[in-house]
């Protein structure tokens, strides 16, 4: 008997399971149903409205692109003004060394040529200014005695000649 109230058993609870079954399998099929039909529905609105959707998408992108290029053109600017100061504070401290380089050059230049026994252009100059003032002096001295000897020069022509040959 007991193995018949057991049959019994699996028989009822079988027969739940199959009704159970039963309305999950319709359940399940009308889910899927609906999900087809909202897919379908999707497609169709995204067909409807793409191309506004492109169309904004492809604005949206210009408006980005013009910004973007805007900043970076202002960048590039400060860039370039920065790179400009750097290169202008180079050149002024080449400027200062080559300066200092090319007075060490003209100072030992000039140190050479003095234990070399060669006249600097200072002495020149003094020399030159010198001469000049020397020259002054004998033009000065010379008018009056050309004008003296202009006078008494009838008189003592054959010393002057006697000694001219004598400093000749």
């Amino acid at each position: 008997m007991v193995k018949k109230l057991q049959k019994m058993a699996e028989k009822k609870s079988t027969s739940a399971a199959g009704l159970l079954d039963g309305a999950f399998a319709g359940t399940v099929k009308d889910s899927a149903q609906q999900i087809w039909l909202a897919g379908l529905g999707a497609f169709s609105k995204a067909q409807e409205e793409g191309g506004k959707v492109f169309d904004a998408l492809v604005k949206e992108g210009i408006s980005l692109q013009r910004k973007t290029q805007a900043v970076a053109e202002e960048k590039i600017g400060e860039v370039t003004n920065k790179m400009s100061g750097m290169a202008g504070d180079v050149t002024a401290k080449a400027g200062q060394h080559w300066d200092k380089l090319e007075a060490i050059f003209e100072e030992r230049t000039a140190r050479a040529l003095g234990k070399l026994g060669v006249p600097s252009a200072k002495d020149v100059a003094a020399l030159n200014q010198r001469i000049d003032e020397l020259s002054a002096l004998i033009g000065k001295s010379t008018k009056p005695a050309a004008k003296a000897a202009a006078k008494t020069a009838p008189a003592k022509k054959a010393p002057v000649k006697r000694a001219a040959r004598k400093a000749a």
